[in-house]
């Protein structure tokens, strides 16, 4: 079995009713990456400064040696974004996931007071915010068992769900599944419902990312005002709420702290909470929410599993 092999058909025609609590057409679910202070950096060792998905855009800034301009544009998020986004949400009383790297979180114990206080969810997004990809097996598992080790003591309870910067590698799925703790991953862009794979033998369930909904568009030069932002995330919503009288689905919009925590990009955020709140029939929800729904109500069987040998659901 190659648990690898492309599945480009999915669900097809007829996607299941994923049966969302109360019956809503759509399941919303607001993702904030915390990765400031994990990313990286020269005091780290790594021998480079990190300026992605900050008001330096993605090129050269020709800075050699320590850039103290992109270590400042990466505090902002943790010293004054974080606090915008979650004083936003709370307001609403909206939960969310924290797409948290595992040293990054370490390294701030009162955002992770405030994240224990208001019960939102950490999906591990690494134990630093670096391109898993290039690690060897060994480094991975370790890195994975370093995270997940950091984040139990820094917010109490182990997560359960992992996404990597960007995609996985060849080993990351089944390292999970042999860790053995988690309930999900999303490395994966490819559907708007959760679905079961294998790994390491065992049924594992994919809830899937976004790059689609998603703030980098700002970094990318995509999205060039709050509006943009705004217009972009409403129309997704209206589409997949059209569509959720008959196929609900689920929708994911996924934030950074040194982007959207800008206060003229926040406003774009706030009009966008506020436009999905002022509809019926909404689940708005973490991503572990999700997770657990989905093997309640579909669990792994042979017929809804991918397999790789060319068997779809």
């Amino acid at each position: 079995m190659d648990e690898h092999a492309r599945d480009l058909r999915g669900y097809g025609r007829h996607p299941p009713d994923p049966r969302w609590p109360g019956g809503a057409r759509l399941a919303v679910n607001f993702v904030v990456n915390y990765e400031e202070g994990s990313e990286y950096s020269f005091p780290d060792g790594d021998g480079r400064s990190e300026s992605t998905l900050t008001d330096a855009g993605m090129g050269d800034s020709g800075v050699r040696g320590r850039d103290l301009a992109a270590e400042s544009f990466f505090e902002y998020g943790s010293r004054v974004g974080f606090w915008r986004l979650l004083d936003l949400f709370e307001r609403r009383g909206v939960p969310l996931t924290i797409s948290g790297s595992a040293l990054a979180l370490e390294r701030n114990p009162e955002a992770c007071a405030a994240i224990r206080e208001l019960g939102h969810e950490v999906m591990c997004h690494g134990w630093r915010w670096i391109n898993q990809f290039n690690l060897s097996e060994d480094e991975e598992r370790s890195h994975i068992a370093r995270a997940v080790a950091s984040l139990t003591a820094s917010i109490g309870t182990r997560p359960l769900g992992w996404y990597c910067r960007y995609g996985p590698s060849l080993n990351t799925r089944r390292l999970l599944a042999e860790e053995g703790g988690f309930l999900y991953d999303s490395n994966a862009y490819n559907d708007d419902l959760p679905y079961w794979t294998t790994a390491a033998g065992k049924p594992h369930l994919v809830v899937p990312h976004t790059f689609a909904t998603n703030d980098n568009k700002y970094a990318r030069g995509w999205f060039g005002t709050s509006d943009d932002f705004f217009a972009w995330s409403r129309d997704t919503f209206e589409v997949l709420y059209r569509e959720g009288a008959t196929h609900p689905k689920m929708m994911s919009v996924s934030l950074h702290l040194r982007v959207s925590g800008h206060p003229g990009r926040s406003a774009g955020v706030e009009r966008f909470v506020d436009h999905v709140l002022a509809r019926p029939d909404i689940w708005v929800c973490r991503r572990v929410d999700v997770a657990r729904h989905w093997a309640s109500i579909h669990p792994p069987t042979q017929a809804s599993l991918w397999t790789g040998s060319g068997a779809s659901r």
